[in-house]
C-alpha cells in the first residue's frame, strides 16, 4: 500500500510514520526539507503544500491508496486537498482535533457523537469548519474522507496546559525551584497519551474501507488529573513541584491567548470513550503509562543538551501571571 503523509515529521506524525514502515506501508512524506527530524525506511518529496502546482510537480500523477495531511489547519486547507486529490486516492485522513468536542461538556464522557461546538478557542474552531468542509465533500461528491481526532498527545514535549510546548523551560523551572501555574485546582481529570499508543490505534485505520466517512479519536483509556500530571513531571526529575494553583478565568483574562487553550479545552474534566476505534482495531490499548513517558521524554531532552533550550517568553507569561494572582489575592 502506498500512503502520503503531508506533514510526517511532527510530533504524533513521527511515530506514526514509523510505525507504518515496520507494518509494511511504503510510506512518502510531503515536506519543505526543513526538519532534522527522519522516519528510516521512508522516502521524501520536497514541496510546499501551500503551493499547489509545486505539490502537482513533485508528484507528478503519482497515485497513492491514502493520503493523511497532519498539518491542515483552517478551511482553505482542506478546500485545496480536495481540488488536489478528489479521484486521486481511496482515502484522505484530516488530523482533526479533540478540542473540537462541545466546550463546556454537558456529558464528562465524550463519544465520537459529542457535538463538535467551541465558542472559546478560534484553533478548535477552524477544525470543525474543516471537519464540515470534508463530510459535504464525502456526502456531495463521495470525497473518502476519514477524520481523526488526537486528544493531548505528548512524544517529546511535555504535556502540560502551561509550562511551554517544543522546549525545555517547564524541567527548567522545576530544577531551579521556581513556582509553576496548574490551571484551577489541579482536580479535573484529563487523559494524556504517547505518539507510540496513538500511532498503534492510527495506522490500522490507514487503507479500511470501513473508516471512510467516520470519525475516531484516539486516547489513552488511563485518567489522570493536571494536579497529578505536573507532580509526575516533577518526580521523574526528583525534585517539588512550587505548584501555584490560579483560575483558568483569571488567566484567561491576563493572558487571552493562553486562556483560549484552557477554556476551551483543558480546564473541563473529560473521559474519552476509545469503544468506536476498537470495533475497527479491536486489539487497541495505550500501554504506556503517564510516569514512563515522561521517562522517555526527559531520555530524549538528555541524549542532545542543545534540545533543553528554554523559552524566555513562557518564563515571562507564567511569571507575570503569578505575579497578576499574587498581587489580587495578598
Amino acid at each position: 500500500m502506498r500512503v502520503l503523509f503531508i506533514g510526517g515529521t511532527g510530533q504524533i506524525s513521527l511515530d506514526v510514520g514509523r510505525v507504518a514502515v515496520e507494518r509494511g506501508i511504503e510510506l512518502y512524506l510531503l515536506t519543505r526539507g526543513q526538519s532534522k527530524e527522519r522516519v528510516e525506511g521512508a522516502h521524501t518529496i520536497v514541496a510546499d503544500i501551500h503551493q499547489p502546482e509545486q505539490v502537482k510537480q513533485a508528484l507528478n500523477g503519482m497515485h497513492f491508496d491514502v493520503i493523511v495531511n497532519w498539518i491542515a489547519f483552517v478551511e482553505g486547507d482542506v478546500e485545496r486537498d480536495i481540488a488536489l486529490f478528489a479521484g486521486k486516492t481511496d482515502q484522505y485522513i484530516f488530523i482533526s482535533s479533540a478540542s473540537a468536542y462541545q466546550k463546556p461538556p454537558v456529558y464528562p464522557i465524550i463519544t465520537e457523537s459529542t457535538p463538535l461546538y467551541n465558542p472559546y478557542w478560534q484553533y478548535s474552531r477552524d477544525k470543525i469548519a474543516c471537519e464540515n468542509r470534508l463530510m459535504a465533500a464525502y456526502r456531495e461528491h463521495d470525497f473518502p474522507v476519514t477524520i481523526v481526532r488526537p486528544s493531548l498527545t505528548y512524544r517529546n514535549h511535555f504535556p502540560v496546559a502551561i509550562g511551554g510546548w517544543g522546549c525545555y523551560t517547564l524541567a527548567d523551572r522545576l530544577l531551579k525551584g521556581q513556582p509553576i501555574i496548574v490551571h484551577g485546582d489541579g482536580s479535573s481529570i484529563w487523559p494524556v497519551t504517547h505518539t507510540e499508543d496513538f500511532a498503534r490505534g492510527f495506522v490500522p485505520l490507514i487503507g479500511h474501507p470501513q473508516a471512510i466517512g467516520q470519525a475516531f479519536h484516539i486516547t489513552s483509556d488511563t485518567l489522570i488529573t493536571w494536579d497529578q500530571i505536573y507532580k509526575t513531571i516533577a518526580h521523574a526529575l526528583g525534585v517539588q513541584a512550587d505548584i501555584v494553583y490560579i483560575p483558568s478565568d483569571f488567566i484567561a483574562r491576563v493572558n487571552p491567548e493562553l486562556g483560549a487553550g484552557l477554556l476551551g479545552d483543558k480546564s473541563w474534566s473529560v473521559i474519552f470513550d476509545n469503544s468506536k476505534i476498537r470495533q475497527l482495531v479491536p486489539d487497541y490499548k495505550a500501554t504506556i503509562p503517564f510516569h514512563e513517558g515522561v521517562k522517555k521524554l526527559l531520555a530524549w531532552f538528555d541524549e542532545d543538551p542543545a534540545r533543553k533550550w528554554v523559552a524566555e517568553n513562557v518564563n515571562h507569561e507564567m511569571d507575570a501571571i503569578i505575579s497578576a494572582y499574587r498581587g489580587e489575592h495578598k
